[in-house]
């Protein structure tokens, strides 16, 4: 883990959190080190009320889990009141516009997240609102999971991040694949994208990727060879069919089959003490009714083994906790 450094120096007050492009290298090892920090003090029952007063709203256009709770208990445990909205039961979208719902939530509120589809929608909320807004997720972004991916790989790799490779198999034009590509420039990592030819990565996502890369001692990489996978520090996946693509699930297993995360991909790395990394949920058995349905069709659906997903090189359990105490260091850094 890297030095922590004074956490009084960066002040990120009003900031909001749409991707981690916004953010200077500095800035995302200052939310890190703060987030190491609320990790320690909740471990040992310490809580300041660093947000006695405040008031967040958490809006859902996609379903969640880690990060509905997280964003929930983040705020709460520090002394904080949380708003949960959906778009079925709200006016967002349908009798009222972004802009307009934007303009009240920020009188109402200290911070909005949202998570949905379209990532003009969260910029429209912080153009708008007057207050920080948090990236939850979007089809292009996730930059909390990055943030919460990131301090996973500082408490088990004793390498400083500068020194990490990434190999994230599977769909590699996705919002994860393209969150990392951000994440990795940023913090002067080597990522490499392992994949289809099939699936087009967004060039101007590459690009990006690469200028700042450029600047960090970073390295970003396209591969559709498993030779890529020497040398990996971390392994990464995430799920074929995105939330709004259960319609694309047959075409996706076909073409994505031959990067499923099993134990012969982490040999091929020949790094014994190689991380596996995954955002969540996971298709990894047959214990889900979405993945029983498939199989019974003839159809595996599952992006990693079981054996992978249980054995000593993952860490999804520790990533997953470290969602509540990235985006607890975001909420408090930002309000």
């Amino acid at each position: 883990m890297a030095v922590k450094k004074d956490l009084r120096v960066i002040d990120l007050k009003g900031r909001s959190f749409l991707t981690l492009l916004d953010y200077t290298p500095d800035e995302i090892r200052y939310l890190l080190d703060y987030a190491h920090e609320l990790k320690a003090n909740r471990r040992r029952g310490i809580f300041n009320n660093i947000l006695k007063g405040k008031n967040i709203v958490i809006i859902f256009e996609k379903s969640s889990t880690r990060t509905r709770c997280a964003f929930e208990v983040a705020c709460l445990e520090e002394g904080g009141h949380v708003t949960h909205l959906d778009i079925s039961t709200s006016h967002i979208g349908m009798k009222e516009s972004i802009e307009d719902t934007a303009k009240v939530l920020g009188r109402f509120y200290n911070g909005i997240q949202f998570r949905g589809y379209e990532q003009k929608v969260v910029e429209d909320l912080a153009k708008y609102s007057g207050v920080p807004v948090w990236n939850g997720l979007t089809d292009t972004d996730h930059p909390t999971q990055i943030l919460a991916d990131l301090m996973t790989i500082e408490e088990h790799c004793k390498k400083p991040l500068n020194k990490v490779k990434v190999v994230f198999c599977g769909d590699i034009r996705n919002n994860m694949s393209y969150a990392w590509m951000y994440g990795c420039a940023k913090m002067g990592m080597h990522y490499v994208a392992y994949g289809p030819k099939e699936m087009k990565v967004d060039e101007k996502v590459l690009k990006t990727a690469k200028e700042v890369a450029k600047k960090t001692g970073g390295k970003i990489e396209i591969c559709h060879t498993d030779d890529c996978l020497k040398g990996a520090d971390v392994i990464y996946t995430d799920i074929w069919a995105s939330m709004g693509e259960e319609d694309k699930i047959r075409e996706r297993v076909e073409l994505l089959t031959p990067y499923r995360v099993t134990m012969d991909v982490l040999k091929k790395t020949e790094n014994p003490i190689v991380l596996f990394l995954h955002c969540l949920p996971s298709f990894h058995d047959f214990e889900t009714g979405m993945a029983k349905e498939w199989i019974e069709k003839g159809v595996d659906i599952r992006e990693v083994t079981d054996e992978v997903f249980r054995s000593k090189h993952s860490v999804v359990f520790d990533e997953a906790e470290n969602r509540l105490h990235t985006i607890k260091a975001i909420i408090a850094a930002t309000i």
